[in-house]
């Protein structure tokens, strides 16, 4: 752990490079960077730069020059989908950032910021699960596949930092959720997917709603925007070869959330359980000490979030498939 106060403020008009700028994570930081008055912002769309090319990438590196990088790039889904395609949940997510990484080095990039999971820790690990719980149990056989992928993100950033001396860093954020999340089913987490189904639901007129699994998992939940204003306070504030969690140190159960859910939707019918649909681990919430000593706090209350969510829903529900 560091024992002296990290201070490198990031020049407003550096060149920095958000890889995935275009997705749920990315789209945040890119808002939030822009906000705080960075002026030299660089992405690229999926149809632009594939990151699991490794050629493309280095060509990209060589042309940009990019002095920081953030990468929110990644495969991601819910239980379906990790269960379905494992083999795609490890191969893209450990091409994406082996890419990235190796060419951040080898073009001379000053900070990294690689941006893993909280499903890298131990199923069964002791809440709230601190950062020295990483490999000291099994995973949950539900997202392993990726779980492992970003572990060996977390190594090759401390490797490099090893091996070379950069000064590169991970950090692992809770369950995510914000506007431009994923609301396609199957595939989409338990907040899109959970109140998808429930707007669906309440335009047919169900009077009942069924809950996959037991209800009583534990979770907890951060907006992409207060991750995006933690991703400028690590690459100013902290500089450590373990990874650092960021979340909100609560959590609540799937029964709380589905009916924070149905306050905010609309929905005032009843609800069943599907216990034939697989709970995942049995809780997680993250030991947030660490970085809250660097002067981050969250600001988004859970029930504020998901009424802003549902409002972007709302404006680009003819966007998605049916």
């Amino acid at each position: 752990m560091a024992t002296t106060p990290f201070h490198h403020p990031v020049p407003r008009d550096a060149r920095v490079y958000i890889a995935g700028h275009g997705g749920l994570v990315g789209s945040a930081i890119w808002r939030h960077f822009e906000s705080v008055g960075f002026t030299n912002l660089v992405g690229r769309r999926s149809k632009e730069l594939d990151l699991r090319d490794r050629e493309s990438v280095r060509a990209f590196f060589d042309e940009a020059r990019p002095d920081y990088v953030i990468d929110a790039a990644a495969k991601v889904g819910g239980i379906f989908a990790n269960s379905t395609y494992p083999a795609e949940f490890l191969s893209d997510n450990l091409r994406i950032q082996t890419n990235l990484l190796d060419a951040a080095h080898e073009f001379g990039v000053e900070r990294f910021l690689f941006l893993g999971s909280s499903c890298i820790y131990p199923k069964f690990a002791p809440q709230p699960i601190r950062e020295d719980s990483l490999l000291t149990g099994p995973l949950e056989e539900t997202n392993d596949a990726y779980a492992i992928a970003k572990i060996a993100g977390v190594m090759q950033v401390q490797a490099i930092r090893r091996q070379y001396g950069r000064s590169y860093i991970s950090a692992m954020p809770t369950n995510l959720y914000g506007p431009g999340d994923n609301f396609e089913i199957p595939g989409a987490h338990v907040m899109p997917m959970v109140m998808r189904r429930m707007h669906e639901a309440v335009a047919a007129g169900d009077r009942e709603f069924t809950i996959y699994g037991t209800g009583t998992p534990r979770r907890e939940f951060l907006h992409t925007d207060d991750l995006a204003a933690a991703c400028l306070v690590l690459l100013e504030r902290y500089d450590d070869p373990a990874p650092i969690n960021i979340g909100v140190g609560e959590d609540v159960t799937i029964d709380e959330l589905v009916r924070m859910i149905a306050e905010v939707v609309g929905y005032d019918g009843e609800f069943v359980h599907d216990t034939s649909k697989p709970d995942g681990t049995p809780r997680k919430v993250l030991d947030v000490s660490r970085i809250k000593a660097l002067g981050w706090e969250p600001t988004v209350e859970l029930r504020d979030g998901i009424a802003s969510v549902y409002r972007w829903f709302l404006e680009h529900q003819s966007t998605f498939r049916r």
